[in-house]
């Protein structure tokens, strides 16, 4: 056989917590809690609590206790679940101490916003900023992070490379890895995103754009599929991230490899907006399978990015049925669990689908709501041997990952 981008490790943090087992994608009731989130100026914020999708009080603690380590501890949250999930994918993948280089990869829409949010109120307050503020809040700063934190535990890093482009960050730095170790620039790679936008600023940003979930936090409030069901969209912000650790190699069976990675771009009429049918959807995946040399036919199931938004949800389904044809692969969200993690929802994706073809059952839908989410309990047709995903954000980009099993 000839080598392949095998997936050798992968560690996630997300609403759900860690990663873990057969039911990490099946738990009994909604992960959204409310919060009130108010800029330090307004003791009184604008439109009261809204729902989010945050990490689980003992992973929050587990992930806050990454701060007694010196190194780790002016860091912004999203550098910390960045070093949290590497930590895990390293772990998994048996990489510690190893002295083959290791690049590193790490996409993120928003990058350390916490920390530049925090900086800027100081700097409005009081006309300075602290001299670590450039180096802490630039988006680099997501995968240096990473890296520094390999060399000072697990092994040696060879590149940081950082990615932005929006809410497809994650499978960029998913591309950037394929194509370097196909190329033979890495025998080694840690992909993946991370995203922690639970502030303020982030808030009210895709408040403003007129799609955040008006349901309650036990309500079920992010709906993939169902706006129209629902008479509004849907949209709620998680964090989260995901690692993974890639070489390339001649994969075994049972192996998960990344087959192929597709993107897209198309000129919408806004710089938030769609073209109905998903052009850019369209060629990511097309591109994806071309790459894999797969037909849509050998897909069994497409994980949609489908953020709960009307316009989204729409042009992506119609996207899928212009690819896909006759044939109907199941089609599956994660964000009725984990909300939109933004830059790192690609990479979150990428987890739901090693889940996905490692057990048998889907996940139950929530009581209330079952959107395009197939029925609970029933086993696939055929075994899952081939998962597409998709993920797209602002500005007209899209990409996907073909990841299958042997």
């Amino acid at each position: 056989m000839v080598e392949q981008v095998v997936i050798r490790g992968a560690g996630a943090v997300s609403a759900l917590g860690y990663e873990a087992g057969a039911a990490a994608y099946a738990p009994g009731g909604p992960t959204f809690v409310e919060r009130v989130f108010s800029p330090s100026s307004s003791p009184s914020p604008p439109g009261g609590a809204v729902p989010v999708a945050a990490l689980p009080a003992a992973t929050d603690a587990d992930v806050a206790a990454l701060r007694a380590e010196a190194a780790l501890r002016p860091l912004d949250r999203a550098a910390l679940l960045g070093v949290a999930a590497a930590r895990r994918a390293v772990a998994a993948a048996g990489w510690q101490g190893a002295e083959v280089p290791i690049a590193v990869g790490i996409g993120s829409s928003r990058g350390a916003t916490g920390r530049l949010e925090d900086a800027f109120a100081g700097f409005l307050a009081g006309g300075r900023t602290a001299p670590t503020t450039s180096p802490l809040t630039t988006p680099g700063n997501l995968a240096a992070a990473v890296a520094h934190d390999l060399e000072a535990h697990d092994g040696v890093a060879s590149a940081a490379v950082s990615h932005s482009s929006t809410c497809s960050s994650a499978v960029q730095a998913l591309g950037t890895a394929v194509a370097w170790l196909r190329a033979g620039l890495a025998d080694r790679y840690l992909a993946g995103g991370t995203e922690a936008p639970l502030t303020a600023f982030t808030v009210a940003q895709l408040r403003a754009v007129g799609i955040y979930s008006p349901l309650a936090a036990e309500a079920w409030p992010c709906r993939p599929g169902a706006a129209e069901a629902t008479g509004s969209d849907t949209f709620v912000l998680g964090e989260g991230a995901a690692v993974f650790a890639l070489e390339r190699a001649v994969p075994h069976v049972g192996d998960a490899v990344l087959a192929g990675v597709g993107f897209g771009f198309e000129r919408a009429a806004s710089r938030t907006g769609i073209t109905p049918d998903g052009q850019h959807f369209q060629r990511a995946m097309r591109q994806a399978l071309a790459l894999a040399g797969r037909m849509p036919a050998d897909v069994d199931a497409v994980i949609l990015h489908a953020p709960g938004t009307r316009a989204g949800d729409t042009a992506e389904l119609a996207a899928v049925r212009a690819v896909f044809g006759a044939h109907r692969p199941a089609l599956l969200s994660n964000k009725w669990l984990l909300g939109h993690t933004l830059g790192a929802a690609g990479a979150l994706n990428l987890d739901f689908a090693l889940w996905l073809l490692r057990y048998p059952l889907v996940p139950a839908p929530a009581p209330s709501y079952a959107g395009f989410l197939t029925s609970p309990g029933i086993t696939p047709p055929r075994p899952r041997r081939c998962i597409l995903l998709n993920a797209a954000g602002f500005g007209g980009n899209a990409a996907s990952v073909l990841v299958e099993t042997l």
